[in-house]
């Protein structure tokens, strides 16, 4: 089959787009024939609706008149015919795509399930409807009612557009979400019967280890060669909760004296000059919240080192302008992984981190609850209660400092960290491989 793989970005690294990478190595080894349409120009983009761009301008106004304040219009009526004639240019577009280069089957990935490119939404809509011999395969991350800022619209309209174009239906569609929360889910809102695909790891191949390209990055965080380095690989957004990792850091410094002397789990010596440092990867996404500047200002008052990396930090190794590493490259050079997250459709960096061999500092979110704590996956856990204090998030401290002194003295235990390290990577080639989603997926386009 000749597939378009669809989303509003491609190359970069959310777990979106990192998860669309696997589908598409994986129907590719099946012999499929795989295109990649998006709205940003990547070396991996075959085809561009510049419209479609995630963080475009117009599409921005229209979110902020539609889900905050109608601003920019004289009525609704006005914001709603200018969204419905951004989508006509984006089925025009989307339509000539899949006619001109025979497309059999479209997998719009995150396009009718987030409530934040109406347009788009709109337009896949009409066409899958329009195009009844080409199969719809939905691939659906998270969903508009899960999020606040979709949870109550200004625009009355709004709700009408989610509730018709969002989770289509019809003979050449079908849908698969990522977690049985949401099968339950779409279930009741929409009574359609989703199929489960799980996020997956290609556990198979090397491991990420330092090398001559790489071995300059530790530098560049401000780390020394006996500190200690946590890793934040995802992206910047409130529902990360990244402040646990933070609370938790805070600790481990009260603490970090104990360890004078004693020798990490590589054979390296803590010293009265060693530092907890705290990375972060991934792309900062708080739209302007101010959810950064906020993890920035704690992380000053805590006196905690920190560095954001992701400006040298992508999808890929290059040297297109300046030396920009991997994100695989960063959990290379990183001693353990903090995953506080409150609110996840998966787990992308919880694969990444157990891939990594690299011990966890986790949040029980839902989904984790639901669909992962069974399978016995191992690290230091933040518990599943937190409370909602201003400016941040707070957990009950006897819990931060019961997973500071876990973490600490896991790091110090060569024995205990090899051994939980060794347990995740080996769950993860079990059940969350690519040859567990080849399997899934294949029982998924028989359905097509």
């Amino acid at each position: 089959m000749k597939i378009l793989l669809a989303h509003f970005r491609v190359g970069e690294t959310d777990g979106v787009s990192l998860e669309m990478d696997k589908w598409k190595y994986i129907l590719e080894k099946n012999g499929h024939t795989c295109f990649y349409l998006s709205g940003n120009k990547s070396e991996q983009t075959d085809f561009v609706i510049p419209e479609m761009h995630y963080l475009g301008k117009t599409n921005k106004k229209f979110v902020d008149n539609c889900y905050k304040e109608l601003t920019d219009y004289s009525n609704e009526e006005t914001l709603k015919a200018e969204i419905f004639a951004y989508a006509d240019k984006i089925k025009e577009q989307l339509r000539e795509i899949i006619l001109r280069n025979k497309i059999d089957l479209v997998i719009p990935n995150n396009i009718w399930s987030l409530g934040w490119h109406l347009p788009t939404g709109i337009a896949f809509t009409e066409v899958a409807h329009e195009l009844k011999d080409v199969q719809f395969l939905a691939h659906n991350h998270d969903f508009y009612w899960e999020r606040p800022l979709y949870s109550n619209p200004v625009c009355k309209f709004v709700n009408e557009i989610l509730e018709n174009y969002f989770m289509p239906v019809g003979d050449n569609i079908r849908h698969v979400v990522i977690n049985k929360i949401a099968q339950e889910e779409v279930k009741i809102r929409k009574n359609i019967d989703a199929i489960v695909v799980p996020n997956v790891f290609d556990f198979e191949v090397e491991s990420w280890k330092i090398d001559e390209f790489n071995r300059d990055l530790r530098e560049k965080t401000g780390a020394g060669p006996n500190d200690i380095i946590a890793l934040q690989a995802t992206r910047i957004s409130e529902r990360k909760a990244i402040e646990f990792a933070i609370l938790t850091i805070k600790e481990m410094n009260e603490i970090k004296s104990e360890y004078i002397g004693k020798t990490l789990y590589d054979g390296r010596i803590w010293t009265d000059k060693s530092k907890i440092h705290f990375v972060l990867a991934g792309l900062d996404e708080s739209l302007g919240s101010g959810y950064f500047q906020k993890l920035q200002q704690k992380l000053n008052e805590e006196n905690i080192s920190f560095k954001h990396i992701n400006a040298f930090v992508g999808h890929s190794r290059s040297y297109a302008s300046s030396k920009q590493y991997s994100l695989w490259d960063s959990y290379t050079i990183s001693d353990f992984v903090t995953y506080p997250s409150i609110l996840e459709g998966w787990g992308n960096q919880l694969l990444e981190a157990m891939f990594a061999r690299k011990p966890i500092l986790y949040y029980e979110y839902p989904v984790f609850l639901k669909d992962l704590k069974d399978y016995g996956i191992e690290g230091v856990s933040l518990g599943s209660k937190y409370y909602k204090t201003k400016p941040l998030l707070s957990l009950d401290k006897d819990i931060v400092r019961k997973c500071a002194r876990g973490m600490m003295d896991l790091l110090f235990d060569k024995e205990k960290y090899e051994k939980i390290v060794e347990t995740n990577f080996l769950i993860g080639k079990k059940y969350f491989s690519y040859q567990a989603l080849d399997v899934i997926l294949n029982k998924a386009l028989t359905r097509c």
